[in-house]
């Protein structure tokens, strides 16, 4: 007969030698969205032109010296004198000119398609930053405080979603003086641009951040930091903002290729950066004098507008998928 003692002795080695319990571990809402946005592969696809178009843009100087030529160099002699278009087939493309030459002076697209992505994307980029900061404020403060202020704020963003933005532009730089503030040249247009189109698209973002505001200062943290003595600045900084970083993040991801679309826009009516400087709406403007006989000249930048455009909505889309909280 076995007594209790030896049965739990006996009993004693299997447990030793079962496998420990697998520990669970906590996932950080980072980790979630970021484990979401790595099983969307057109959203990767997407994160990775926007980053390529990016490196291609910052080093465009290199990228000119090893595959092209100097962006404002002509080359006469890539110009047929008799019909004043590139010589040879798909606008002079070539080993030597890989997106051929413009039908004006002869000069390389490669190198001109670079630097029109570095204007693109700083103007794109820094009038997002101007949205998304007067957007975010004004927004956060109509949805938290509500009443005149909410009223105010509300009726400054419909007048401004009806004002026209292209003609205001237009108007704009035709009285601009050639020097402001030590800027003159590029560097005053391109100002001029990152202002225009960033105070007309605050409004956009403001309406969503106004909406999630609205429905934050109703939350329990809310009322917790109130009853602990906290002032509405503190509230609105060091509770609600935190809790608006998604859609803050996802609407600035999509408002970047609207940007763009209205920088070559401008450009291509005139109201953008003056030549020799190269933007791609500029490109096309150009274009639209010789795109019958050389069609070639207005299909890249138009592409290069195409897929810059593309890669940034499907990387947003994406991105708003990954930090939605009700997705799988």
């Amino acid at each position: 007969m076995t007594t209790p003692t030896e049965t739990t002795g006996s009993a004693r080695p299997e447990a030793a030698t079962a496998a420990p319990a697998k520990r669970i571990q906590g996932r950080s809402p980072g980790r979630i969205a970021w484990d979401r946005l790595k099983r969307d592969k057109v959203a990767l696809a997407g994160g990775t032109v926007v980053l390529l178009l990016i490196l291609a843009a910052i080093f465009a100087p290199v990228l000119t010296a090893l595959f092209g030529h100097p962006v404002d160099e002509p080359h006469p002699d890539q110009i047929n004198p008799d019909l004043g278009l590139p010589r040879g087939a798909f606008g002079g493309m070539s080993g030597d000119f890989l997106l051929g030459v413009d039908p004006t002076f002869g000069r390389d697209v490669f190198s001109r398609i670079l630097y029109g992505a570095q204007i693109s994307l700083t103007v794109a980029f820094l009038a997002a930053g101007v949205s998304v900061l007067i957007g975010v404020v004004l927004g956060a403060a109509a949805g938290y405080f509500g009443g005149w202020v909410d009223a105010a704020i509300s009726r400054v963003m419909d007048v401004l979603l009806a004002f026209p933005q292209l003609l205001f532009s237009i108007a704009l730089v035709s009285v601009m003086p050639n020097s402001l503030l030590g800027l003159g040249g590029t560097a005053l247009r391109m100002g001029i641009l990152v202002l225009v189109i960033g105070f007309f698209g605050w409004p956009y973002i403001g309406r969503i951040v106004r909406g999630q505001a609205l429905s934050l200062r109703e939350r329990e943290f809310v009322d917790a930091a109130r009853s602990l003595g906290a002032g509405s600045i503190h509230i609105l900084f060091r509770e609600l903002l935190p809790n608006l970083v998604a859609p803050i993040l996802v609407y600035t991801t999509l408002i970047i290729p609207t940007n763009i679309l209205s920088e070559a826009a401008l450009s291509f009516l005139g109201a953008g950066v003056k030549p020799p400087t190269p933007s791609w709406g500029q490109m096309l403007s150009e274009a639209t004098r010789i795109y019958q006989a050389d069609p070639t000249y207005m299909v890249v930048p138009g592409l290069a507008i195409f897929v810059t455009v593309l890669a940034f909505n499907l990387f947003g889309d994406g991105l708003r998928d990954a930090l939605d909280p009700k997705g799988n």
